[in-house]
């Protein structure tokens, strides 16, 4: 996997033009449903709770894709047979030990950085990170400038080129914006659990974990505790809410 250095101090620049770039209007194109409100007003987001996600990679099948179709599904991401512009949410790439020739296949997503540099670089604070670790994207205020898509180190966002249809309520999309992965955020605030990992353990891989990593005695706490897990480009120190085993 190709590494990508990011830059933190380019804040500086965006910062000086944030001024400019605030002042314009939305991007020409912009077409977004109703916003969805990701959590009920009296059930307020608490930094008592940090969701996370730990992948095994040793129980990732290579040949299999049921995160990502069900990723896609549950959020209305459709192919319009691009693959170099198609949006992605969550995709499967493969990482080879140069000194084995050994191969390993795992899901990429947002990696919901606890010091998220989408969010540094951000003029217009369309990105943003809720205070339970959850990196998200406002439609209304993002103006497609892609600065986040260039500081993500993950190449985990995607800008949408084409007016979306048959959009589903609770993640509204718009043609001149950036989105990306929300840990399926309109099911982990009632309660429940990501689509990508529901979609692994209909699939019987059981290669996903998601939970509270603040609760000590969540399936992903005790399971991180008792065999690890690593974080992809470590040395950014960005302490990613997204680990991996077997890497």
């Amino acid at each position: 996997m190709k590494e990508i250095t990011v830059n933190i101090s380019r804040r500086h620049f965006f910062e000086k033009s944030a001024t400019a770039v605030a002042g314009l209007s939305i991007a020409p194109g912009v077409f977004l449903t109703q916003v969805a409100q990701a959590k009920p007003a009296e059930q307020a987001v608490t930094a008592d709770k940090r969701w996370g996600m730990l992948i095994d990679t040793g129980k990732c099948a290579s040949g299999c894709t049921s995160c990502v179709d069900a990723c896609h599904e549950e959020n209305g991401v459709t192919s319009h047979g691009r693959p170099e512009t198609d949006a992605q949410w969550i995709r499967k790439v493969k990482l080879r030990d140069k000194a084995t020739n050994h191969v390993i296949s795992l899901p990429m997503m947002c990696q919901h950085c606890e010091t998220a540099p989408c969010v540094d670089v951000c003029p217009t604070g369309a990105s943003f990170k809720r205070v339970d670790g959850i990196v998200l994207v406002d439609k209304h205020i993002c103006i497609g400038c892609r600065y986040c898509m260039m500081a993500c180190p993950y190449k985990a966002r995607s800008f949408i080129h084409e007016t979306i249809t048959d959009q589903v309520e609770y993640a509204p999309r718009g043609k001149g914006t950036v989105e990306s992965c929300t840990m399926c955020v309109q099911r982990v605030d009632v309660g429940g659990t990501p689509a990508c990992v529901e979609a692994c353990n209909k699939a019987e891989h059981g290669a996903m974990i998601f939970g509270d990593l603040k609760d000590p005695n969540s399936a992903i706490s005790q399971e991180l505790e008792k065999h690890g897990g690593k974080q992809i480009r470590a040395d950014l120190k960005l302490n990613t809410g997204v680990r991996y085993q077997g890497i």
